[in-house]
């Protein structure tokens, strides 16, 4: 239920917002906790989970783009890290919530974890506080689910307290998409609550938008994403067709980019992943559908995208096939199995996919990922990364799933006798003829 936008009465006690509360201190609430303590403000990072807890409190980050020591700094100038349990988010002048918003095994909008934070400031909410949700969900949630349990309490938003949505715009492996630099959006429920919300951001990022309510935010927030994941899903159908006709979809993709209006350069891969790609397609559709209006165009693109670590799957079989060999039994080494080159967040990554799809076939199955030490599959089963020697020596086949820099990818080109490369990885390195099968791009020749 979204719930219309209305003025608020002048809140009991004007604040100064220089004391935060952020719930959840992942890839977004970790870097948003040391942004407002490097402007001067006084943070208490709070988690559920003792392991992270005791990680960040030890200055340890688990995230690639806040060094160590730039957290250590933190701590030692206005950060604290609790569990929920010991939170004083009574304390706060405002909250701000960073939890994950996953999707069910039927694709629907799992809204378990914004919901738990919101009761668990619920327990503590007073008068004049302004709660922040940033969490990247559908059009309705902060106006609506959200709202409606923080209001569970007793207080009403827009009269007791302040109601805002500024959606997170991390990009993970880029510590410049948490820079000042990068423009933040923001609605309320209020025109008062919004322009607080702002003047607060305002001290992290130099340039703030105003959206007249958070369902807009909402949605600005969730067409970033789709769009991303509609264009990629484009080009992954376009390699498919390559594959079909014999053609070479990343040379045609460098022969378009050459125009230098109009188009923009996407490429095709083993899947998508990360926390938000896969899955805010899911979070637009299901709340289209909740106004009649089916969006199969947004559903669809999700759906090729899921599909193609089955196409992986295939194209391993048909390499192998190649040399007279079959899936089951082989032995499949697997490059890289990070959601994307260069950090150590595997959150659903392509790659487990593609090794449980590997495993259900009878592959044996190991992979080498210089930044992930233990990897879950699909199918649940945790197995421990091995070093590059021991992958290269031991396997029949190597996939390249994540190309890292870190990865000596022309040792993998020269000593792998088969090769299937997801992400054009093999660009620029010396290949056996006939050794290397690409996506969208068939055999190797040269």
């Amino acid at each position: 239920m979204t719930i219309s936008r209305t003025e608020s009465r002048e809140l009991p006690h004007p604040p100064t917002d220089a004391r935060l509360a952020i719930v959840g201190l992942g890839y977004v609430g970790l870097p948003l906790a040391i942004a407002f303590v490097e402007a001067g403000l006084t943070v208490e990072g709070i988690d559920a989970h003792v392991p992270r807890v005791n990680e960040l409190s030890a200055g340890r980050s688990p995230i690639d783009d806040i060094p160590d020591e730039r957290l250590r700094t933190a701590l030692e100038k206005g950060l604290s890290v609790v569990l929920a349990a010991d939170a004083s988010i009574a304390a706060a002048d405002v909250i701000f919530v960073c939890v994950p918003t996953p999707i069910t095994k039927s694709k629907d909008p799992d809204l378990g974890p914004v919901l738990s934070a919101a009761e668990l400031i619920r327990g503590q909410l007073r008068p004049g506080q302004l709660v922040i949700l940033q969490s990247t969900t559908f059009p309705g949630t902060t106006s609506g689910p959200f709202r409606e349990a923080l209001e569970a309490g007793g207080l009403v938003a827009g009269t007791d307290f302040d109601l805002a949505f500024a959606p997170e715009r991390v990009n993970p492996g880029d510590p410049a998409s948490a820079s000042r630099g990068v423009p933040r959006l923001v609605g309320a429920t209020t025109q008062a609550g919004s322009k607080r919300a702002a003047a607060l951001l305002g001290r992290i990022n130099e340039h703030v938008v105003e959206m007249s309510s958070p369902d807009a935010a909402e949605l600005a927030k969730l067409l970033e994403n789709v769009f991303r994941n509609v264009n990629i899903a484009f080009v992954n159908q376009l390699a498919l067709l390559c594959e079909r006709m014999g053609l070479d979809v990343w040379e045609v993709i460098d022969g378009a980019a050459t125009k230098p209006f109009g188009f923009m350069r996407f490429t095709p891969g083993p899947g998508v992943g990360g926390h938000c790609i896969p899955v805010d397609p899911y979070y637009l559709a299901w709340r289209a559908r909740e106004f009649d209006f089916i969006d199969r165009f947004v559903e669809l693109a999700g759906d090729i995208n899921f599909a193609m670590p089955r196409h992986v799957v295939d194209l391993i079989g048909e390499a192998l096939n190649d040399r007279g060999r079959a899936l089951k039994g082989a032995r499949v080494g697997v490059i890289g199995v990070a959601f994307k080159p260069n950090v150590r967040d595997a959150r659903n990554s392509p790659a487990a996919d593609v090794i449980g799809g590997l495993r259900e076939r009878g592959s044996d199955v190991r992979y080498h990922d210089p930044h992930v030490a233990s990897f879950r599959d699909a199918n649940g089963v945790a197995v421990p990364a091995v070093e590059l020697d021991e992958l290269l020596s031991s396997s029949d086949v190597i996939v390249v799933i994540t190309a890292h820099r870190a990865i000596d990818l022309g040792r993998v080109y020269r000593e792998a006798d088969l090769v299937v490369d997801t992400v054009n990885s093999s660009a620029g390195q010396v290949v056996r003829p006939g050794g290397v099968l690409r996506l969208g791009a068939g055999w190797s020749r040269t």
